[in-house]
Formats: structure tokens, sequence, C-alpha cells
């Protein structure tokens, strides 16, 4: 039972075809949210329109 709570994967053959594209969504997902967030203030209703 030890073992098993200890198991890290660190020895699974294809450890790089998991982390690098679940890094890589990591990252798209920080990304899309932050320019989510950008869009929805220059679009938000009820705030004036600024001259940038």
């Amino acid at each position: 039972m030890l073992n098993t709570l200890l198991h890290t994967g660190a020895q699974h053959p294809d450890l790089l075809w998991i982390l690098v594209p679940s890094f890589l969504s990591f990252v798209a997902g920080l990304g899309v949210a932050s320019y989510s967030d950008r869009l929805r203030e220059r679009t938000s209703p009820g705030q004036p329109a600024s001259d940038d």
C-alpha cells in the first residue's frame, strides 16, 4: 500500500507525452482567461468608453 501512495509515475515510458500537453493546456487556459477578462472590461455595459 505504501508503494502505491508514493508512486509518482516518474518511470512511465510516455511521461513526456503526458506532461507537455498538460502544461501547454494549462498555459493556454491562463491565456484565454486573461484575454477574456480584458475583453469583458472593454465591452461591459455601464462603463464609459475611453479613448485609448
